[in-house]
């Protein structure tokens, strides 16, 4: 590979890992090129990115950023999950090595905290961005609701005295 390619590849990667909130190192023993196709589309679903990188490409391109903790995890074939969500490139990782045994997940970071592979299973299992945005939505909704209940009880239950007062008004 050409020099400037090399240079490319370290820019493009390095500046990925700088935007990043999350990164999470696997192992890609043996996977097809369907299989990784698969992989990269979950990934780009859930606003991840996946990159397959020589590791001496991988630890240049670490140089400078607060990923550079996890240069000891760069050996074998690796590859690098990163996404701005903390979540997302955890979940997709995870349930993706859940379903083919060739994806290994060695660890990761969420910033400068390192995790090792049982913590990025850890935040994996934890709700992504979007579900916690959902939930809240649907918390703030949820009192509207109650609220409107609750305005239109007293004007139903005066109705009913009101009613009930006609009735024995009129038959007294």
């Amino acid at each position: 590979m050409e020099r400037s390619r090399k240079e490319a590849i370290v820019d493009d990667l390095h500046g990925a890992l700088n935007e990043a909130n999350m990164v999470v190192v696997t192992h890609h023993n043996g996977l097809t090129v369907a299989e990784a196709t698969e992989l990269r589309r979950s990934m780009r679903d859930v606003g991840a990115g996946f990159r397959v990188t020589k590791n001496r490409l991988a630890l240049r391109a670490l140089d400078g950023t607060q990923y550079e903790g996890l240069r000891d995890l760069f050996n074998g074939p690796t590859a690098v999950a990163t996404s701005d969500d903390p979540v997302s490139a955890a979940k997709a990782a995870i349930d993706y090595a859940k379903k083919n045994d060739k994806l290994v997940v060695i660890g990761g970071a969420m910033g400068e905290t390192r995790l090792d592979a049982d913590g990025v299973k850890q935040l994996a299992s934890l709700p992504s961005l979007d579900e916690l945005r959902a939930k809240i939505v649907g918390m703030i909704q949820t009192p509207a609701t109650r609220v409107a209940g609750v305005m239109q009880a007293p004007a139903g239950q005066l109705a009913r005295v009101f009613s009930a007062y006609g009735k024995t008004g009129t038959d007294g």
